[in-house]
């Protein structure tokens, strides 16, 4: 039965993925398949708001500082794309405090980024901290070097839409 049908290139738009099929006889309908994605990032210098911008752009939603009053889900996420750096060895404690606050029933899967002058040793901490809340990380992860962040675009939208 799967033979008969020919997918065509899904299309994401805030927050919805619609995929068109034809029949080989050449009848089409569409599947609109919800995909409820947030992004959330905590950032010092710029460079992982920048990134956060990015992925919510493909995402087709808005990228919320954890440090801002609206941060907190208002409704489960299929994906939540989560950002942060390392800070003197550790995660800022805003970051931490958002991580720490997350409620597992309300995020699916947490999709992990980062930004940083050397280290990628904050999406290790952000990883433990989720996975130790029940919450399931995927094990694809988005990093850029500081200075590659803001030539970025490209890349961290083609990752985002992997999980739309």
């Amino acid at each position: 039965m799967d033979a008969l049908w020919n997918l065509e290139m899904p299309i994401e738009f805030r927050g919805f993925c619609i995929r068109k099929y034809f029949l080989n006889t050449g009848v089409s309908f569409e599947e609109i398949i919800i995909m409820k994605a947030a992004v959330r990032y905590y950032s010092r210098s710029g460079k992982t708001k920048e990134v956060a911008e990015y992925l919510a752009e493909a995402a087709g939603v808005e990228a919320v500082s954890v440090d801002s009053k609206n941060a907190g889900l208002s409704e489960p996420a299929d994906v939540l794309f989560i950002g942060g750096a390392l800070y003197a060895y550790g995660l800022d404690k805003n970051l931490d405090s958002y991580l720490d606050s997350l409620d597992s029933t309300k995020v699916k899967k947490a999709v992990l980024f980062s930004t940083s002058w050397i280290s990628k040793h904050a999406l290790d901490l952000m990883r433990r901290k989720l996975t130790d809340k029940g919450i399931e990380v995927d094990e694809k992860t988005l990093y850029f070097k500081s200075r590659e962040a803001a030539a970025g675009r490209q890349k961290a939208q083609a990752f985002a839409k992997q999980f739309l």
